[in-house]
């Protein structure tokens, strides 16, 4: 799992061949500790067909502004350079697992 932050995002995000899901959290966030082994299981799970990264929104308040992140947990998904969709709040693994099957699978 790679750090987003602002002089990485293109690179790791933007031009990434696979389907990016970026986890925006931040330290005092409770509900953000309690996705975050859930993100991790899919990181590790799905590392074929996706990438996943995290970015801290206080270490990062330029990005998260720029994306509108106004939320946090947000699961931001990209594919082929642009966000696709996003998840906010606290999701189950199957439904993370469903929008990545969904993303992965579209033409």
């Amino acid at each position: 799992m790679v750090e987003i932050n602002g002089q990485n995002f293109n690179r790791e995000v933007l031009d990434s061949e696979k389907v990016v899901l970026v986890d925006f959290w931040a330290q005092w966030c409770v509900p953000c500790k309690v996705i975050a082994p859930t993100v991790e299981k899919i990181a590790h799970e799905h590392r074929d067909r996706v990438k996943v990264a995290k970015a801290n929104v206080d270490d990062n308040p330029d990005l998260a502004t720029a994306l509108s992140i106004f939320n946090i947990p947000t699961l931001v998904f990209f594919k082929s350079g642009k966000e696709h969709s996003r998840l906010i709040g606290v999701n189950t693994k199957e439904a993370i697992e469903a929008k990545i099957e969904k993303i992965t699978n579209e033409g």
